[in-house]
Parts: structure tokens; C-alpha cells; sequence
């Protein structure tokens, strides 16, 4: 309940892109790749451990929010039970990382110390970012720019701008994760002081802005090809459009939390998709060389 396994494909799908970028490069490094997706899914999960545990502590999980249980929360486990697997899941982060940087270089290091801070200082700290409304946009850096472009820079030791142009919409749509989320919370974080960008801009404004993230995911798919040398199969992602429309729906129209919880799995399953498509289409492409 607490590693919150509906939000993983925004772990698992970066990596995906980034790996097919490089395999379609004539890269590919088998452990390479086993430790960056172990790495980044490690990260997602303490996060959420620690989201739950700060939230907990900060007195932002009340009995009326409509999201699912959590266990601080909720006394199903003890806080200090909370804080230790979070450490423990940070720190076999740390090992892939460790990995990463003994095959790919000392770079890694910055990226892989900023990323564990971003996810405890999301809830955490003194002035945790998610509770001033920035949390879609280090969602957006974190598991799209840092998570596509780090996952091809493991196995080519490069950064070409091709990386952070296909890191976009898979950025946009993690965003969208988030975004549903906290549309969902957005009346108990309200109560509790936490100042998400629902709670900023308001429900409706947050609803178009969720679907201005789909739309603008969909568009950037093809812009490697439009502006280089990749080819027209990273139309293949549009074939997730279909999986888009319900979860749209619920909310553009929704208020009641199974509803928006099966709109947040739901997105999760677009990303998820979306990502394998864009990757075939990018294999089918021949990467970044060609």
C-alpha cells in the first residue's frame, strides 16, 4: 500500500525510452539497464514511503481524504517502521547507482544524489517543494528529462538533444500522474495548508491543464522526427490515444475518490503504453544515429 504500485510506470516507462534510444544506437548494456530500471523504481518507491511518512507527520492525511489508506496514516504501521524502509529502499537505490557510476562515470553521482533529495524533500524538510505547488514540475525534470536522458547517457555516455526532446511527453505524462492526484486531494490539502498547484489554480483550471498535459504529450511525440533525423514510426505512440479518453473524462467530470483513483491508475496505464509504443517507434526508427 505504501510503495503505491499504480504510480511505478513513471519509474519504469523513462527508462524504457532512454534504453530504446540507445539499443536503437547499437548500445545496449544488459546490467547497465537492469540497474538504472532497479535504480529508478527504488527511488519511486521511497519516495512514496516518504511521502507518506512526512505527510503523516505533518498532520496532511486526514480520515477524509479520499485517496487510498496510508499506512502512517492510518496506524497500520508503525512511523518508524515507515522511516526505516525508506531508508533501506534508498539505500539499494544508492547501490544501482553505485553501479551505474563505476560503468558510466562520476557524473551519475549529482544525478543520482539530486534525485533521492528531490523525492524526500517532496513531503520533507523544512519547506517541502509539494506543499508549494511545485511538485509536477520536479516530477516533470525527475521522471522525464533526468530519468529518459540519464537512462541513455548509462549506456552511450552521451547527451544528445534528441534525449531531451523524447523525454517530454514522457515527462508531461508522469506530470499527469501527479496532477490527477492531487485534483483528487485537492479539498483535504486545502484543510491541511498544503499548497499543491490544485489548490493554487483550482479545480477547473487543473482539470484543462490535465488534459493540456495528454495533448501536449501526444504532439511532442513526432518532434524528433519533425526536427531530425528520426523517423515517422514515433507515430506509433499516438496508438495510446484511445486510453486517454476515459480518465479524461473522469476528470473533467468527477469529484468522488474511486472514480479519480481509477482515473490515476488509468493514467498510469497510458504512460505505461504510450511509452512502449514511443520506444518501438523508436527502435523501428533506428535511434538517434540514423
Amino acid at each position: 500500500m505504501a510503495a503505491r504500485v499504480r504510480t511505478l510506470p513513471a519509474a519504469v516507462a523513462p527508462v524504457l525510452v532512454g534504453t530504446s534510444l540507445a539499443l536503437g544506437d547499437g548500445h545496449f548494456h544488459p546490467l547497465a539497464f537492469v540497474a538504472a530500471l532497479l535504480g529508478a523504481i527504488f527511488i519511486q518507491v521511497g519516495t512514496n514511503l516518504s511521502n507518506d511518512y512526512s505527510d503523516a507527520r505533518r498532520g496532511a492525511d486526514t480520515e477524509d481524504r479520499l485517496g487510498p489508506v496510508r499506512v502512517t496514516a492510518g496506524g497500520l504501521v508503525p512511523p518508524s517502521q515507515v522511516l526505516l524502509a525508506t531508508y533501506v529502499t534508498f539505500g539499494l537505490a544508492v547501490a544501482c547507482g553505485a553501479y551505474l557510476v563505476a560503468v558510466a562515470g562520476p557524473e551519475l553521482l549529482a544525478v543520482g544524489g539530486a534525485s533521492i533529495l528531490a523525492g524526500v524533500l517532496y513531503t520533507g524538510g523544512p519547506r517541502p517543494y509539494g506543499y508549494e505547488g511545485l511538485g509536477e514540475l520536479f516530477v516533470f525534470l525527475f521522471f522525464g528529462i533526468v530519468a529518459v536522458v540519464g537512462s541513455y547517457f548509462v549506456q552511450v555516455q552521451q547527451l544528445p538533444w534528441e534525449a531531451f526532446v523524447c523525454a517530454v511527453p514522457v515527462g508531461l505524462l508522469a506530470s499527469a500522474i501527479l496532477v490527477v492526484n492531487n485534483v483528487r486531494d485537492l479539498e483535504t490539502d486545502r484543510r491541511a495548508g498544503k499548497r499543491t498547484l490544485a489548490v493554487r489554480l483550482g479545480r477547473e483550471r487543473t482539470r484543462r491543464l490535465y488534459t493540456a498535459m495528454l495533448a501536449a504529450a501526444f504532439l511532442t511525440a513526432p518532434l524528433p522526427w519533425v526536427l531530425g533525423p528520426m523517423g515517422a514510426w514515433l507515430l506509433l505512440a499516438w496508438a495510446a490515444a484511445p486510453l486517454a479518453v476515459r480518465p479524461a473524462g473522469v476528470v473533467r467530470s468527477r469529484t468522488d475518490g474511486p472514480a479519480l483513483n481509477g482515473a490515476l491508475a488509468g493514467t498510469g496505464a497510458l504512460q505505461l503504453a504510450f511509452c512502449l509504443l514511443f520506444s518501438a517507434g523508436i527502435l523501428a526508427s533506428g535511434g538517434i544515429a540514423s
